[in-house]
C-alpha cells in the first residue's frame, strides 16, 4: 500500500478514536466508532489474499450489525428519556442494547465468533491494530455507562473468560491463540467494570502492552503457529529466551506484569463479596495459562528440526526498529514492583 494511503488511514482511525473521546453526543460517539471501522477496513485487505478478504468482509458485517443496534438503542433511550447525552442512559432497555451492541464490537462471549476468524485472515500488525486500538472506543463509551446491567456484566465476563480459555486449548495458529487470549483478558475487564473503573483500565493498559510486545515478537519471527516457533533460536536466541517470559505474563504468573491486574481484580472482587466469582474466574484462567504454556514449550524446550508442516523461513536479518519492543517487553516483565504505587494513585 502507499505510503501517503497508509497514513491516512491511520490518521484517520486515530481521528475516529479521539471524536469518540470527545464526544458527550451519542450521535457524535456513534460517527466515531463508524469513522473508525471505516479506516481499519482497507488496512485490513490490502494483500488482496482471499482469507483477507474474507476477514474484512466479516468484521464489515459484523461490526455494521453492532452499530445497528448501538444507534437503535440510543434513538430508544432518547424516546425515552428525552435525552442524547451519554450521562443520560438511565432505562433498563437501551442499557442493555448498548451493552450488547459494544459487546458484539469488542468480541465479548459469546458474541465473539467473528474475532478469531477475523484475526486469522489478517497479517500481525493489521492484527495487532485489532487487538489493541480497536478496544480502546468502545471501553470509553463502556466506562461511561458502568452502574447499570450489573448482573449482565459479571455473566459476560465470567462467559469470556471460560471460552477465551477453553476455545484456545487446542489451537496451532497463533494469531487465533492471541484472539482467545483478547476475550479472555476482556472478560476480565468487564467483570471488574462497575466495581472499580480504574482498575479497568489498568487492565486494559497492560494488555496492551503486553499483547503489542506478543504481536511484534511473532512479527519479527515471521510465525503464524506453533511450529514455526521452533526455528527461531537459530535466528534471535535473546528473545526467544524472553518470549516465553512474556507469554506467562500474560497468562498472569508472578513476578512478571500480568499478575498485576489480575491480583487487584480478584482482590477487589473478594471486598464486593463476590468470593465464587472471583473463584471461577482464577480457575477460568487456568484455562488460558495452558495455552501459554504450549507456547512456551514449543519456544524454549523444542528444538529444530521437529518435523515442522511448512517450509523452514530464511534466517535473514531484520531491518526493523527494535527500540519499541525493547521497552513494551521491558514493561511487561518488570511493572509489577510498582504495585503500591498504582495502589495509591488509583484511590480516591
Amino acid at each position: 500500500m502507499n505510503p501517503i494511503v497508509s497514513c491516512t488511514l491511520l490518521i484517520t482511525l486515530g481521528l475516529g478514536t479521539t471524536i469518540t473521546f470527545a464526544s458527550s453526543h451519542w450521535f457524535l460517539a456513534w460517527m466515531g466508532l463508524e469513522i473508525n471501522t471505516l479506516a481499519i477496513l482497507p488496512l485490513m485487505a490490502q494483500y488482496h489474499h482471499p482469507r483477507a478478504t474474507e476477514a474484512t468482509l466479516k468484521y464489515f458485517l459484523t461490526q455494521a450489525t453492532a452499530a445497528s443496534t448501538l444507534l437503535f438503542a440510543t434513538t430508544t433511550n432518547a424516546w425515552l428519556n428525552g435525552q442524547w447525552d451519554i450521562q443520560h442512559m438511565t432505562h433498563p432497555l437501551p442499557v442493555t442494547l448498548f451493552t450488547i451492541a459494544l459487546a458484539l464490537k469488542i468480541g465479548l462471549a459469546p458474541l465473539h465468533i467473528w474475532l478469531p476468524e477475523v484475526l486469522q485472515g489478517l497479517d500481525l500488525i493489521t492484527g495487532l491494530i485489532m487487538s489493541t486500538w480497536q478496544k480502546l472506543a468502545p471501553f470509553a463509551l463502556l466506562l461511561q455507562i458502568y452502574p447499570a446491567n450489573s448482573t449482565l456484566l459479571i455473566a459476560l465476563g465470567l462467559t469470556s473468560t471460560l471460552i477465551g480459555g477453553w476455545g484456545g486449548l487446542n489451537q496451532t495458529q497463533l494469531r487465533k491463540i492471541l484472539a482467545y487470549s483478547s476475550i479472555a483478558h476482556l472478560g476480565w475487564m468487564i467483570l471488574i467494570l462497575q466495581f472499580s473503573p480504574a482498575l479497568t483500565l489498568l487492565t486494559l493498559f497492560t494488555y496492551i502492552i503486553m499483547t503489542f510486545s506478543t504481536f511484534l515478537v511473532f512479527h519479527l519471527n515471521n510465525a503464524t503457529n506453533i511450529n514455526t516457533l521452533a526455528t527461531t533460536w537459530a535466528k534471535t536466541p535473546a528473545l526467544t529466551a524472553l518470549t516465553p517470559l512474556l507469554l506467562l505474563s500474560l497468562g498472569g504468573l508472578p513476578p512478571l506484569s500480568g499478575f498485576m491486574p489480575k491480583w487487584l481484580i480478584l482482590q477487589e472482587l473478594t471486598k464486593q463479596d463476590l468470593a465464587l466469582t472471583a473463584t471461577l474466574a482464577a480457575l477460568t484462567a487456568l484455562l488460558s495459562l495452558y495455552f501459554y504454556l504450549r507456547l512456551s514449550y514449543a519456544l524454549a524446550l523444542t528444538m529444530f528440526p521437529n518435523s515442522p508442516t511448512g517450509t523452514p523461513p530464511w534466517r535473514l536479518q531484520s531491518p526493523q526498529i527494535m527500540y519499541p519492543l525493547a521497552l513494551s517487553i521491558t514493561a511487561t516483565l518488570t511493572l509489577l514492583p510498582l504495585t503500591p504505587t498504582i495502589m495509591t494513585l488509583m484511590t480516591p
